[in-house]
């Protein structure tokens, strides 16, 4: 694992944790993104990975899903349980399925291998920004009411019918997006918003999958859903009856 870079007076944008076991690729990774003004830090496996992010503060982790010992993928489900942080899945190029399932795991973003230091920089800056606004420091808490929900953006919680919601950040953005306006469409570029900031290329089967994920987690069937119904051609919508 390297140590952060010295303080050398650039304005850091974030601190990321990259998990990854090619050491010849790592090091490169690791300085574009410190030449960028993030923090950064190297870890070859889940075990280092986990070790790190108990003892250090991460506002990012950047996992390869080809690890040693266990794969990205679990080690993905348990920071997503464990820290509330940003996550960019890496995969090898043509792993749809890897993928898809990383955004189920609650990834925020994807990157086939083999990547530009300069997209991967980008992506990572996507991300966190909108984790920043995703935060609690972000706005002043407030407390939506719509239909059975309620909806805590101070405390970033929610409930259906007073039973607590297990959503990763990503669900509950959208979830607090549709729901504070039932009724009105929302394209899938405006729901982009939620899952990974507006920015770099747009990918609407990471606003499906989250949708389809969300979905599952209060009870809608996706054939004849109550609360989050598809426009189709066009994306998606709140309803409250």
């Amino acid at each position: 694992m390297f140590p952060p870079p010295p303080d050398d007076g650039l304005k850091r944008q974030g601190r990321i944790l990259l998990v990854e076991d090619d050491d010849r690729l790592a090091p490169l990774v690791v300085r574009h993104l410190a030449d960028s003004g993030f923090q950064v830090d190297w870890a070859a496996d889940a075990a280092a990975a986990d070790a790190h992010l108990r003892a250090h503060p991460v506002d990012l982790a950047v996992l390869d899903i080809m690890l040693p010992g266990e794969d990205g993928l679990s080690l993905c489900r348990r920071i997503r349980r464990d820290h509330d942080i940003g996550i960019i899945m890496v995969t090898a190029r043509g792993q749809e399925a890897d993928r898809i399932r990383g955004l189920d795991l609650g990834a925020d973003d994807y990157l086939p291998k083999p990547y530009s230091l300069w997209e991967l920089e980008a992506r990572a800056k996507a991300v966190l920004r909108r984790c920043v606004r995703a935060g609690p420091m972000a706005a002043p808490p407030a407390i939506q009411h719509a239909g059975p929900f309620r909806i805590d953006a101070g405390s970033r919680a929610a409930s259906l019918h007073g039973q607590a919601l297990d959503l990763t950040r990503t669900e509950f953005d959208l979830l607090a997006r549709l729901a504070g306006e039932p009724g009105r469409v929302f394209s899938r570029d405006m729901l982009l918003e939620c899952v990974r900031g507006g920015e770099t290329d747009a990918f609407d089967r990471a606003v499906d999958t989250h949708i389809s994920n969300l979905r599952r987690k209060i009870g809608d069937d996706p054939k004849t859903p109550t609360f989050i119904r598809t426009v189709w051609g066009v994306g998606y919508r709140f309803h409250l009856s």
